[in-house]
Parts: C-alpha cells; sequence; structure tokens
C-alpha cells in the first residue's frame, strides 16, 4: 500500500512538472513585483534619510581578529565585518557626530572560531563589555542614552545572548548593557528572551561571487520536487536525539528518507548549488537555531523554501512577503509534508517561482562586495530610519542611569 502511494506520489509529481513547463511555454512574464507597500519598502533608499556615525576602535576589536582567521570573510556570521567595510563608505556615514542619528559600534564578536570554523562565542560578551566601556569613556554619546541611539550588529546563533546552546542562552539573556541598544541580528523567534522589540532581523551570509558562479541557465527544468542537504542527527552534542532542532529534522529523514519525491541527503556534493536550481521546493528546517543560510540559498535560487521553524522571525519581514514566496510547515506537521506539498495548487507554485525571480526580492538576501542598491546592507539602513526620530525618552537627565554595569554572569565582568 505504501509503495503504491508512492507510485501516485510520483505521477502525479511528473504531471506537476509538465503542467509547470506547459504554463511557461504559453506565458512571457517570468518575473513579479511585490504588490502593495511591501514592494515600496524593498526599493526604499535610505541616503538622507539617516546620518551614521561610526566609532574608530583600536584594532583589536575588529581588524587583528580577522587578520588572525581569515575564514571569518566567508562564514555565515561574516555580516558584522561587511557591514563595518559597508558603513565606512557609505553616503550615509557622518565623520560629526553631533549631527548623527544613529552610532555604530564595529566588533567583530563572532571570529574567534574552532579549528572546524565554528565561532566560540565565550569571549564575546567581555569583548562587547570592553568596547562599550571604551565609547563611554572617551565619547559622551552612549551616556546620553546608555545606547539607545546606538546599533550592534550581533550575528551569533541567539543573537547578544551569546551562546550556540538555546537553553544556556535563555539562562545567559541578552548582555544587559545591549538592553537599549538596538540589536541587529540574524537570530528571530517571537517570544524569546533573545529577541528584543526593535530588533533588526537580518539574513545570514552567504558568498554571492560563490553562487553566482554556479548559475545554471533558468530554463533548467526543475525535476527533484524537494531537496534537502544537511544533519538530521547531531549524535555528538545530542547523543539522544530529540533536543537537536526540536526532533523536526530527525522526523524528517525517518518519513521520508525512502521516498522518491524526496532527495534529501547528509552529503553535501559539489553540485549542491546546481541542485537547489533544479528543484521546487527546498527544506529550511530550524537546526540549534531557527534560521540558516539555506534560507537565502534557497530565494537566490528560486527554490520555494519549506520553511520549518516555529516562530520564526524572518528577516526583513516588513519588506519581503515571506507568506506569499515561501511554505510554512509547523514542526508537528512535518510527518505530513509530503500531502501538504503535493496539495499546493499549480497556480500558486508558479506565482511563488515568478515573485522568487524578481531580482529586488534576490538582492535584498545578499552582502555584495561592493554594495549595490536594494541589498542587504540598504535594507538594514532602511530599517534604521524607519525607527526615526528617536523618541524623547531615549534621553536621559544629566547624572540619570538605565543600565546596571555589574548585571551578569561573573565571567563576563572580568576584563578583556
Amino acid at each position: 500500500m505504501r509503495n503504491r502511494r508512492w507510485v501516485f506520489a510520483v505521477l502525479l509529481f511528473l504531471a506537476l512538472c509538465l503542467r509547470i513547463e506547459a504554463f511557461k511555454f504559453h506565458r512571457t512574464q517570468r518575473t513579479e513585483r511585490i504588490s502593495g507597500s511591501a514592494g515600496d519598502v524593498l526599493e526604499d533608499d535610505p541616503v538622507g534619510r539617516l546620518k551614521v556615525f561610526v566609532y574608530e576602535l583600536p584594532s583589536k576589536y575588529n581588524k587583528k581578529i580577522l587578520q588572525k582567521d581569515p575564514r571569518c570573510l566567508t562564514h555565515m556570521f561574516a555580516a558584522e565585518i561587511y557591514m563595518h567595510r559597508f558603513l565606512l563608505s557609505s553616503a550615509v556615514r557622518t565623520l560629526n557626530p553631533e549631527e548623527a542619528d544613529w552610532f555604530y559600534t564595529p566588533v567583530y564578536t563572532t571570529c574567534d572560531l574552532t579549528p572546524n570554523g565554528l565561532p566560540l562565542p565565550f569571549k564575546s560578551p567581555r569583548m562587547m563589555r570592553s568596547a562599550i566601556q571604551l565609547i563611554s569613556s572617551n565619547w559622551p554619546y552612549w551616556n546620553r542614552t546608555e545606547g539607545a541611539d546606538h546599533f550592534f550588529i550581533v550575528p551569533h546563533d541567539f543573537g547578544a545572548c551569546f551562546h550556540y546552546q538555546e537553553e544556556k542562552a535563555i539562562e545567559r539573556g541578552i548582555l544587559p548593557l545591549l538592553q537599549r541598544a538596538t540589536l541587529v541580528q540574524t537570530f528571530g523567534q517571537r517570544n524569546h528572551v533573545c529577541l528584543k522589540d526593535g530588533s533588526i532581523t537580518i539574513p545570514p551570509y552567504a558568498p554571492p561571487q560563490k553562487m553566482q558562479a554556479h548559475l545554471i541557465p533558468p530554463s533548467t527544468p526543475r525535476s527533484i520536487f524537494v531537496y534537502f542537504r544537511g544533519l538530521f542527527y547531531d549524535v555528538g552534542n545530542d547523543p539522544e536525539g530529540g533536543y537537536y532542532a526540536r526532533g523536526a529534522r530527525a522526523s524528517v529523514w525517518e518519513n521520508f528518507k525512502d521516498n522518491p519525491l524526496f532527495d534529501i541527503s547528509t552529503e553535501h556534493p559539489t553540485t549542491y548549488y546546481e541542485d537547489m536550481q533544479r528543484a521546487v521546493f527546498c527544506l529550511c528546517p530550524l537546526g540549534w537555531a531557527p534560521w540558516s543560510p539555506r534560507l537565502v540559498e534557497a530565494v537566490i535560487f528560486g527554490c520555494i523554501p519549506v520553511i520549518i521553524a516555529d516562530d520564526i522571525v524572518l528577516p526583513f519581514a516588513d519588506a519581503i512577503p515571506w507568506e506569499e514566496i515561501g511554505v510554512f510547515v509547523a514542526e508537528k506537521d512535518v510527518p505530513k509534508l509530503d500531502t501538504i506539498l503535493t496539495s499546493i495548487p499549480i497556480e500558486e507554485i508558479l506565482r511563488k517561482q515568478r515573485l522568487l525571480a524578481n531580482p529586488s526580492m534576490k538582492q535584498a538576501m545578499l552582502f555584495p562586495q561592493p554594495a549595490q542598491p536594494g541589498d542587504a546592507f540598504h535594507q538594514i539602513l532602511n530599517g534604521l530610519a524607519r525607527k526615526l526620530p528617536h523618541d524623547a525618552s531615549v534621553y536621559l537627565k544629566p547624572g540619570e542611569k538605565a543600565l546596571n554595569w555589574t548585571a551578569g554572569p561573573v565571567g563576563d565582568l572580568k576584563p578583556w
């Protein structure tokens, strides 16, 4: 009975492919602009709407760290490095702090890597505290608001909670000195202690040039129905199972490893990017954190992202209509993935593909070098511009204090 059902599913997918190709043949318009305010927001130009002052810190907070380990330029946390470089030459930068709307402190908190290339967050809180102590001692601007007109790039797994394991990140909470600042972070999950109100959620870094080098002709048929490459279990860190990805990835494997509609594996082939361009749906399940570069890759390669991460807050959600371009599947519904995806009407699939083909959609997910209009750098600035003007309540009275400088774990208070 099970084999018969899968044969039927395969026949259904083949029919779907034929309908897609027939539709393309009769259609000349291959892209679609986002309708309404979202499309306007996506194409906003932040220049002239805000001014940013970049603190000049000793190189031990940024450049020297990068010189020690250039791998930081290519990992998925690299937005903190590229945002710094972008702002130094950006038209929104001001050298006069008295006219600044926002203040930026360039600290590379994720550029302390293990031999395997994973960031160690353990020094990050002390490093961040040290940088804040420096700017509060050498400039008057932090002390006026205790950070309420400052923003920080914190692309760790769980943002400014500075830990890669959720349980310990929750226990730590956001670094107390950052409680009033605007955090620009990849982590986004509703009702979570590591995402505070007013944060700007951004995409993780994915190398634009590398992806560009693997583009295949747009006319290539999408002959893979569902695609995924990655871990299903993390035996090293979760030997008993069930904690990693809250069991969602394990459920994908256990239910669909033998399903011919699902091209899923732990192997990461050299044709990974090409395969995504041949797929209709790309699974984007949570791992240790709810986000991953797969979301960026899916959008860039026009593969409809299947987002499996309850309560996720997605990048630039006020500009990118995720509900229209993606498919959301609750973690508890993973066993029904095949039924959910094969039940989506062909017209809806085609519309999602047309929206994904829109260049402005792809541009918003990238940190290109050099920067380009509408890219992720500009979307971050747009987010900051929309928070202006600052409310008068953010400015403290002389001598007034809002933050507790001695709060937090004892280890965080040690000098860096």
